[in-house]
C-alpha cells in the first residue's frame, strides 16, 4: 500500500527568498564568532526593547487592580488574652478582634459606616427603632450561617452585667429581638442617633457560646482560636516557655461579606514595650507597626483630645475664670508638639480634634503668651510679688499639684506645662501614677487640682460623656466638673439629632462655649503614626479613635497588582 505524499500548496512550493536576504544571510555566515556573538546580543536587546515597549503600549488600554497573594507581618506592643468583642480590653485584644470578627457594620475608608454583616438597615421615624437585614448566606468561619439569633444573642450577653462587658454602657437599655432568622430589631428607650456606632460591635455564634458560664467565659478555647465571620481566620498561636501568646497567624476568610482579602495571611508578632517594636521595626522582624515614628509612615488624626483639666472643688482658686485662663494661655503647645512629640500631632485650645468638622480656637502668641497671661491676672485683681507669688486680697495662690500617667509622654508634656507655669510665677507640682493607679486613685475619685489626662471622642463626635453637667461624678467622664445649662442642653439635642449640618452647628457652639469658659487647658490631639512597607496600597486610614480602626480597610490591602481590560475589572 503507497503512503501519498504530502504536497505544500502551489503558492508555497514556489517560494523563493529574496536575494537581499540571501545574501545578509551570506554576510552574518562570514562573520567572526566574536562579531556573531555581538550582533545576537544587539538582536536580543532590539526583541526585548520592542516587547517592553508592547508591553507598556498595552498597559494604557490596561487598568491595574489588586490581585490576591502576599503576607503582611505586624508588630503590636502587649500580649493579646481576650480575643472576644465582649470581653477586649488591650490593643492587642482589639487588634486580634477586629481582624477575625465582623459586625452588622464597620468603617469605611472614609471613615463613615457601612454595612458588612447587614445588607441594609432602616431607622424608624422616631429615631428608636433599628432594623437590620442580614446578608444572604453569611458564614462563620466553622461554616454555619450567620443569623438574627446570633446577633441577638451577642447582644444579651453584652447586656448581662454579670459578664463585665466594656460594651455594657452601650447595650445596657437596648431591646433586641429576631424578626425573622434575616432580621433584627433594635428598640431603644429614646432616640439615640450615635447608635449605629455600636452596631460595629463583633457578632458571636450563639450555637458554640451558649451554654459557657460567665465565669468560663475568660478561659473558653474560642477566646484563643476565635469562630467568628471577620475577614481573617486564626491559625496558628504561638506560645513562649512561660505560656504567654507571642505570635498569631491568620489566612484570608474566602467567605468574608465584603469579599476575601487580597492578602493571603496576616502574621502577628507581639512585644513588651514600644521600644522593643521600636526596634524590631530597625531590625527588619517586622514590616508593620503602630505608632513608630519611621520616615513614609502613614499619618492620620487621632480622635483623641489631651489637655490639663481643672478641678475647681478640689482647689477653689481655679474656680476663678481668670486663674484657669492664664494659666491655658501660659502653655506652649507648639513646644509640646514640636519638641515632645516629633512634630507628629495638632495644638489645640478647644474639647474637639482634627477632623471634627468644627474648627479650634486661635492659639496664642507663643512669643508673648507669658506676657499675655501675667496680663489677664493683672486684670482680674492678682498682684505679684517676688518671694510671695500671685495674690488676691488675703489670698495667695498656692501651689497646684498636677497629677498625670508615668508614661513618658505625658512625664515630658508634664514637665513642659510646669515650665511655662513657673515662669508665670505660679508653683507646680507634678506627681506620676502608673496607669492603672491613676485611674482608681486619682481620676475615680477626682482627687486632683489640676489632671494632665487624653479623652478618647470617637468618630460620633459625642461631648456628651465628658461635658454634659450630669458627667461630673464618678462613672462619669466629665473630669472637669464642668456645668452649663446651655452646653448642658446642645449635648443633650446633638444625641437625638439626625440632620448632620444641625449636628455639627450645635457641635461647635457648644465646643465654643467650652473653650470660652476654660474649664480645661487644652493642648493637643496626637496624629496616629502607621509604619508600612511601601509595597502594601490600599491602605486607607480613617479618623482613628482606637488603634484598631488601622484595619478598617484590610481585605482591600494587596501587595500584587494585575493588568486586566476594563471591562474586566472587579467592581468590589
Amino acid at each position: 500500500m503507497s503512503v501519498p505524499t504530502r504536497r505544500f500548496p502551489t503558492q508555497f512550493s514556489n517560494f523563493k527568498r529574496p536575494a537581499a536576504l540571501d545574501r545578509l544571510i551570506e554576510h552574518i555566515r562570514r562573520l567572526a564568532p566574536g562579531d556573531k556573538l555581538i550582533l545576537a546580543l544587539l538582536v536580543l536587546a532590539f526583541v526585548i526593547s520592542c516587547l517592553a515597549g508592547l508591553r507598556e503600549l498595552e498597559k494604557t488600554f490596561l487598568v491595574e487592580q489588586p490581585a490576591r497573594g502576599g503576607t503582611l507581618t505586624e508588630g503590636v506592643v502587649g500580649a493579646p488574652r481576650f480575643v472576644n468583642p465582649l470581653l477586649a480590653l488591650t490593643d492587642a485584644d482589639r487588634d486580634l478582634t477586629a481582624l477575625t470578627y465582623a459586625g452588622l457594620m464597620g468603617i469605611g475608608a472614609d471613615g463613615t459606616l457601612a454595612p458588612v454583616l447587614a445588607e441594609r438597615y432602616e431607622i424608624s421615624p422616631d429615631g428608636k427603632t433599628y432594623t437590620f437585614v442580614l446578608r444572604e448566606h453569611m458564614k462563620f468561619s466553622d461554616g454555619t450561617p450567620v443569623t438574627a439569633e446570633d446577633v441577638v444573642f451577642t447582644v444579651e450577653r453584652a447586656q448581662d452585667p454579670a459578664l463585665k462587658s466594656p460594651e455594657y454602657a452601650n447595650w445596657a437599655s437596648v431591646r433586641a429581638e429576631v424578626v425573622d432568622s434575616r432580621t433584627v430589631r433594635f428598640t431603644l428607650p429614646q432616640p439615640y442617633a450615635p447608635f449605629i456606632e455600636d452596631t460595629t460591635l463583633g457578632i458571636l455564634p450563639a450555637r458554640l457560646w451558649r451554654n459557657v458560664p460567665n465565669s468560663q467565659f475568660p478561659f473558653s478555647p474560642l477566646m484563643e482560636r476565635p469562630v467568628a465571620a471577620g475577614p481573617f481566620t486564626v491559625t496558628h498561636v504561638l506560645r513562649d516557655r512561660n505560656g504567654n501568646i507571642k505570635e498569631y497567624d491568620l489566612v484570608a476568610y474566602d467567605n468574608y461579606a465584603t469579599g476575601r482579602p487580597y492578602l493571603d495571611r496576616i502574621h502577628m508578632k507581639f512585644y513588651a514595650s514600644p521600644s522593643e517594636l521600636a526596634s524590631a521595626v530597625r531590625r527588619g522582624s517586622v514590616e508593620s507597626a503602630y505608632g513608630v515614628a519611621r520616615e513614609g509612615a502613614l499619618r492620620a488624626p487621632y480622635a483623641r483630645v489631651f489637655g490639663v483639666f481643672f478641678n475647681p472643688e478640689k482647689e477653689p482658686m481655679l474656680a476663678e475664670d481668670e486663674v484657669r485662663e492664664a494659666l491655658s494661655v501660659a502653655i506652649d503647645r507648639r513646644n509640646i508638639v514640636e519638641g515632645v512629640l516629633g512634630g507628629y500631632g495638632t495644638p489645640l485650645m478647644g474639647p474637639l480634634p482634627p477632623g471634627a468638622g468644627v474648627a479650634s480656637p486661635a492659639l496664642p502668641d507663643p512669643s508673648g503668651r507669658i506676657e499675655a497671661a501675667r496680663a489677664i491676672l493683672d486684670e482680674g485683681g492678682w498682684d505679684y510679688e517676688e518671694g510671695v507669688g500671685w495674690t488676691s486680697g488675703e489670698s495667695v495662690m498656692p501651689t497646684i499639684t498636677l497629677r498625670t500617667s508615668s508614661v513618658a509622654e505625658l512625664k515630658l508634656i508634664a514637665a513642659s506645662v510646669q515650665s511655662d507655669w513657673e515662669a508665670l510665677g505660679v508653683p507646680v507640682e507634678v506627681e506620676l501614677y502608673e496607669p492603672g493607679s491613676l485611674t482608681q486613685e486619682v481620676i475615680r475619685p477626682r482627687e486632683y487640682d489640676a489632671l494632665l489626662f487624653g479623652e478618647v471622642i470617637g468618630r460620633d463626635r459625642d461631648l456628651y460623656a465628658f461635658w454634659h453637667s450630669g458627667q461630673r461624678k464618678d462613672p462619669g467622664l466629665n473630669i472637669a466638673l464642668y456645668a452649663d445649662e446651655t452646653v448642658d442642653g446642645l449635648l443633650a439635642r446633638i444625641r437625638t439629632e439626625t440632620d448632620p449640618d444641625a449636628v455639627t452647628a450645635d457641635l461647635a457652639r457648644a465646643a465654643e462655649l467650652i473653650a470660652a469658659d476654660y474649664p480645661a487647658a487644652f493642648t493637643h490631639a496626637p496624629d496616629f503614626l502607621y509604619a508600612v512597607p511601601k509595597d502594601v496600597k490600599g491602605i486607607v486610614l480613617p479618623q482613628i479613635a482606637s488603634p484598631s480602626d488601622r484595619f478598617a480597610t484590610v481585605s482591600r490591602w494587596h501587595r500584587h497588582s494585575e493588568y486586566v481590560w476594563p471591562f474586566l475589572v472587579s467592581s468590589k
